[in-house]
């Protein structure tokens, strides 16, 4: 029999909640980390997850199926600030290094690029003003102008002729361009995969690069009418209403993303 408990769109938070508590054993809940996990911070060595949030993610982790945060930071940054989770995967640099089961993967055909990078990371230095914060990540890097917006259309017009010089691929973001290897890997990808086997997912996001894999559980939808996702946004100023529009539900901030799913847990744990 096809899906008829499924409710139709818009979704009330209560409907969200009411499915995932009858499908927790098949259910997988996806976060982005900065401004879903962590507020957004001007040096980004210095973003440290809310304080409830390790806590109510490994007791989510016992509740369904799987956890996971996939995130444009390296897997070595997420595993400083979540050395106490046991039971949530790590998808670093927008799923070319996956943490699971205690193990660090790479993506092969990433590897080869990591000298390109960080020359192209010594270059920024040297080249782009002195307020731009260059991020080397190992498998890409990220040109940060937060403390410094006026110079936006210079670090975009030297991130591109880079990207062109050298191949490589720019993901834009919150005050942010991160130049990226030329190898097939998103946010979106993530989710296509991840999702595969679920009968129910959620992602949070808050960012650009986050409507990939809205629209991932969009397209696993429509080819799956038993399946069901919940697309989260993080509401802020700079591409909040982009990424608000594409969402079924929408939160205002780290904060009240600790508190919701605090709440969505009384709910799934519920006799």
């Amino acid at each position: 029999m096809a899906e008829t408990l499924r409710p139709n769109r818009p979704l009330s938070v209560a409907d969200a909640w009411a499915v995932t508590a009858r499908r927790s054993a098949e259910t997988t809940f996806f976060f982005d980390f900065d401004g879903v996990l962590s507020p957004v911070t001007d040096d980004p060595d210095a973003s440290q997850p809310v304080g409830a949030v390790p806590g109510v993610l490994e007791q989510l982790a016992t509740t369904v199926r799987r956890v996971a945060i996939v995130s444009a930071r390296p897997v070595s940054f997420l595993r400083s600030r979540f050395e106490s989770l046991e039971r949530v995967d790590l998808y670093g640099l927008y799923g070319l290094e996956v943490w699971h089961n205690g193990e660090v993967v790479t993506e092969p055909a990433a590897l080869p690029w990591i000298p390109a990078m960080s020359d192209l990371a010594d270059r920024a230095r040297a080249e782009l003003p002195g307020p731009i914060l260059v991020e080397f990540k190992r498998l890409s890097v990220a040109l940060h102008y937060r403390t410094a917006p006026q110079l936006a259309g210079e670090v975009e017009r030297w991130g591109h002729e880079q990207a062109e010089r050298h191949g490589l691929k720019i993901q834009g973001g919150r005050m942010v361009i991160e130049l990226k290897p030329p190898v097939d890997q998103d946010k979106g990808m993530v989710i296509t995969e991840g999702v595969r086997n679920a009968g129910c997912a959620w992602y949070f996001g808050d960012d650009m690069s986050d409507i990939k894999a809205f629209d991932a559980l969009r397209a696993r939808e429509a080819v799956d009418p038993g399946f069901f996702g919940v697309a989260v946004a993080v509401a802020n100023p700079e591409t909040g209403a982009e990424v608000s529009s594409a969402a079924d539900l929408t939160l205002d901030s780290p904060d009240a993303v600790a508190e919701f799913l605090t709440d969505g847990l009384s709910r799934l744990q519920a006799p």
